[in-house]
This record gives structure tokens, sequence and C-alpha cells, in this order.
């Protein structure tokens, strides 16, 4: 596939802080218009591989292109063509929305500047706000202003970072509405999450930990690939066999899914030999069912080498 097929295709990736390498090795190719979506647990390496992938950090090792433009030698002209959005909010709290949007399209040098964040006021339904201080808005409301911002130069890639932590569920799903219509117009976006609802919306999943690509596809592609065998346990004593069916054989990860546990192994004979030890307890139901992503990533995680030295656990 030549280089125009791909928003995104970078290769070996490495980044070191001192002794300890955070991002090693890691590959990754999105295609136009595709929402990716970046998984793995605080201090994974997903916002230092962003970092690398919009030239803000330059990489110890690796090479590819983002938008076409070599990661190493073109950092400055990508900048001007991603948007990125932070974890926490960085937009300033004493001007208004329409201030600083004035703010990021000066930046930008935009040549119709009062156009341009007439638009994107337009774009993300801030214009009867457009004169409220940034510093008072819930946080849905930031949230709509910080994409506002990566959108007012017209980019063709959206960096997220984990872009709705902390707001209600119905800002989640404007949010991902508003990033579904983006990729429909061949915007590429990758976006970092911790929830999983919200990786399923992705077109395809990356997920990394302890600074490695532990699994990539779409979800279905995941679940099937880890070939997990999951029991779901319910009654009244599984909370006393969280920590037993932990060190059992067999068993890569014990997790709580509302007033039931999902106990999941590769090894499907042995994880069955454990769960017979527990099935005789009293009040306590065992029955197949399906992996989800949930599962998966549990044990991804849980068989992960620490970058520290030692498994994740």
């Amino acid at each position: 596939m030549n280089d125009a097929a791909w928003a995104i295709d970078v290769a070996g990736l490495t980044k070191r802080y001192g002794d300890r390498t955070v991002v090693d090795d890691v590959s990754l190719q999105v295609r136009p218009g595709r929402i990716c979506g970046f998984l793995g647990p605080n201090g994974s390496g997903k916002t230092t591989t962003i970092r690398m992938l919009c030239g803000l950090l330059t990489p110890n090792a690796g090479n590819g292109r983002c938008l076409g433009l070599d990661i190493n030698t073109q950092a400055a002209m990508i900048k001007r063509q991603v948007g990125y959005m932070t974890q926490k909010f960085g937009l300033y709290d004493d001007l208004s929305i329409r201030e600083n949007l004035d703010f990021i399209a000066r930046l930008f040098q935009l040549p119709k500047r009062r156009e341009a964040v007439d638009q994107a006021l337009q774009q993300l339904g801030l214009v009867e706000r457009q004169k409220q201080l940034a510093g008072s808005l819930s946080g849905g409301w930031k949230q709509r202003l910080a994409l506002a911002g990566c959108l007012i130069h017209a980019p063709r890639l959206l960096l997220l970072d984990e872009p709705t932590a902390g707001v209600d569920p119905k800002a989640r799903r404007d949010f991902w509405d508003q990033i579904h219509h983006l990729a429909a117009q061949g915007i590429t976006v990758l976006v970092s999450t911790h929830y999983m609802d919200e990786a399923e919306r992705c077109h395809e999943l990356v997920y990394i930990a302890y600074g490695r690509v532990l699994a990539r596809g779409t979800a279905q592609q995941i679940i099937d690939d880890a070939r997990l065998t999951v029991w779901s346990l319910s009654g009244d004593g599984v909370a006393a066999l969280v920590e037993p069916l932990k060190a059992a054989p067999g068993v890569l990860s014990v997790a709580a899914f509302g007033n039931a546990l999902h106990v999941a192994g590769q090894d499907e004979a042995l994880l069955q030999q454990s769960i017979e030890q527990v099935r005789s307890n009293e009040g306590v139901r065992c029955a197949r069912t399906e992996a989800n992503l949930e599962d998966v990533f549990i044990s991804l995680i849980a068989s992960a080498q620490d970058n520290y030295g030692g498994a994740a656990g």
C-alpha cells in the first residue's frame, strides 16, 4: 500500500527517559477517515506516542510518516495539519469561548480569522455561549470548546488524549456522534480512552501496555484472537472467591461485572478444573459466557511485562 493510503504509518517508535523505555518499538498504521482507539492502562505510553506522532516529541528510534510527512524531519509541517486535544483542559479560563478560539486562530495565522471562529462556534453548537468565560463552563462544554479549538484550522488528523474523562454520559455520547461525523468527512481520528463502550465505537483498536503493543484489530478480531474461555460466577458468596481464583491454575484474570465475576483463561481444561473447585460452594452459580473486550484487556494487562521489571499483576 502506498504512503498516500495511510494517514499514520510509523514503525519502531521508541522513546526513552534515562534508563526507562516508555514506548518500545511501537508500529501503527491508520487509514484516512478511520477512528482508531488507543487503549491501555495509565503509564502505558499512549500520550508519549501521540506526542511523537504530532511532532511534540522526537523519538529516540523509529521512523514513518504522518499525513505523508516524515515524523523526524517534517514535524513542524505535521503540527499545522493536526488537531491535538490534551487530557487536561488547556485553554484560558479568564477568556470567553470566542476569545479563546480567536487566540488559537491567531496562532495558526488564519487569513480569515473571524470566519474561522464563526464556523467553529457553529460546528460545535457554541454560538449562544460564545461570550461565556471558559472557566465557568461544565466539563461537557469545556470539551466542546477544546474540540472546536482543535478543528479551527481544518486539520486532517485529530489526536485526542482521553477527551471524555470527567464528562457526563450524554456529553460523551454527543462527543462521539461528532467524532463519527468528522470521520465521515475524511478526518482521521486517533483517540485514547479507558471506556469500553467508546472502544466499541472505534473502527479499529490498538492496545498498549508498558510501552508495547499487545493487540490490534477490530473489537471482534481482538476478542477472537485472545481465545479466552470465560466463566461467569454469581451468587452471595462470590466476593470471597476473588483472591483464591486469582491464584488458581489456568486463571488469567478475575473481574467483577455487577453481581457476577468473570473468570478468564486460555487453557480451557485447566480453567474448568479451577472452576470445579468452587462450583460446590453454597450459593455459587457457574456458567460459561462469551468473552468481551474488558475480559480481554484485563487478561492482557495481567500477563504483560512491566517496564519497571516484573509482571503487571
